[in-house]
């Protein structure tokens, strides 16, 4: 943008397309590259990175990917199996065990104790109490959970009997997120999910009653099929479950979806779901009728009812630079500078743990100015960013070193007025992954995220 040029608005993409929206780390994933594996592989050698401004060592946690699922969702863009025998998902939890065995004993690792722990997939619901247990008591001896605040466990409703839930409940699981997506079960087929109305009510019922700390639910604006009224039911049933948290997410097509397979052998370029407008007023809709009861947004994407007492702990972590242990297949993580992402398919994973090898497949390590972009970028999708703790941390103010993208933001309306408080308005935050680009350096400007 020249000086004195001022634009009313970002050019704005009415349908849905085929693509990633979301921005879930920096530099994007297109740069992870196979030839960086060996500066990880060296990162894991050394003893754990300080935080710039204090003598502690970087917080630290774990993420676990469970790849398996009853059902392949037609929206689904993650590393999942449906085909899976019981002999194949114990022979992938004994792997999980062997690579964690593996960072259990690098000087980047031992000795610490995770903070947090996220089991993500795929469905780590899937698993039987029994497979359960074996895999988190071989986790617990490698790396005690004593110093544990959050383990956060992603569950399908319909994976849910009351002898699984107990039994999650007493691993120690602090926050139950029940996958719903929607409440309306011509919607959920339609779109491919598993679940069913009747099991969302049961599975929330008992955990409710046997004391999870804290329960969220997912939903997606958006779906195939969905209408405004089918909307403004599933949210008037969001509102009466008054669960802890809600996290709504609008619809986006990835290329490696059944959607986008469809769309493809159809020739259609626009996906067969609600425009991005109409995403972000539905939405808005849902944060409004929450707030109505009291609760407040805290980011882009979640609503919560008492953030004195909800925390993200992984989410933050993850926004703010901290190393988080990753194992599992094609799972990401961040470890003594350096992103990393595993083998993204089932048995080249597999063969490489059992081989005795760590199983990474790329990965990258970011400079200090692209480091300093991710950690604003990602804190940003919480609403505001403060200056001072930035200009602490890094050395330099965040309105001096993103002035242009901070003024272009500014001239389109998106940016709120607050002093030590960088933050967005609530329309800019509701389209809050499409702004982030402006904060992109130049040559990571692709034309697809992932």
């Amino acid at each position: 943008m020249s000086e004195g040029t001022t634009t009313a608005a970002p050019p704005i993409r009415h349908e849905t397309t085929a693509g990633n929206y979301f921005v879930a780390n920096y530099p994007p994933f297109a740069f992870w590259k196979p030839e960086f594996v060996p500066q990880f592989l060296a990162a894991l050698e050394r003893e754990p990175l300080r935080t710039p401004d204090s003598a502690l060592r970087t917080q630290f946690g774990q993420y676990v990917h469970i790849p398996f699922c009853r059902k392949r969702c037609h929206f689904c863009y993650f590393k999942v199996y449906t085909d899976k025998d019981s002999s194949e998902v114990r022979g992938y939890l004994d792997a999980l065990l062997k690579e964690l065995t593996v960072y259990a004993s690098k000087p980047a690792i031992t000795g610490r104790k995770p903070k947090f722990i996220y089991f993500g997939g795929g469905t780590p619901s899937y698993l039987s109490p029994d497979q359960l247990k074996f895999l988190t008591d071989g986790m617990k001896r490698l790396l005690p959970w004593d110093d544990a605040e959050e383990v956060t466990f992603e569950a399908e409703p319909g994976t849910l009997t009351d002898h699984k839930l107990a039994a999650i409940r007493d691993l120690g699981v602090t926050r139950l997120s029940l996958g719903i997506e929607h409440f309306d079960d011509h919607i959920l087929e339609i779109n491919g999910r598993a679940h069913r109305s009747k099991e969302i009510a049961r599975a929330y019922a008992y955990a409710r009653e046997i004391g999870f700390p804290q329960i969220n639910i997912d939903l997606i604006a958006g779906m195939v099929e969905e209408t405004e009224e089918k909307w403004c039911e599933t949210v008037a049933k969001a509102v009466a479950l008054r669960p802890d948290s809600v996290t709504i997410y609008q619809m986006e097509v990835p290329f490696n979806t059944g959607i986008y397979q469809q769309m493809k052998a159809d020739g259609k370029l626009v996906a067969p779901v609600a425009d991005w407008e109409t995403k972000r007023v539905w939405v808005d809709y849902a944060y409004r009728e929450f707030e109505k009861i009291g609760y407040t947004v805290t980011s882009g994407t979640t609503v919560v009812r008492d953030p004195a007492k909800v925390k993200f702990i992984y989410r933050d972590g993850l926004f703010s630079g901290a190393d988080i242990l990753s194992i599992g297949v094609a799972s990401f993580g961040h470890l003594n500078g350096v992103h990393y992402q595993n083998h993204h398919e089932f048995q080249p994973y597999v063969e490489a743990v059992n081989a005795g090898k760590l199983p990474v497949y790329r990965a990258l390590t970011p400079d200090a100015d692209e480091r300093y972009i991710r950690e604003f970028m990602l804190q940003l999708k919480l609403g505001s960013v403060s200056a001072e703790k930035f200009t602490k941390k890094f050395g330099v103010d965040p309105r001096v070193q993103f002035a242009k993208p901070l003024a272009t933001l500014r001239e389109w309306g998106f940016l709120s007025n607050g002093g030590d408080r960088i933050g967005v308005t609530r329309e800019g935050l509701l389209q809050i992954d499409r702004l982030l680009h402006e904060f992109f350096q130049p040559e990571h400007h692709t034309g697809r995220y992932g």
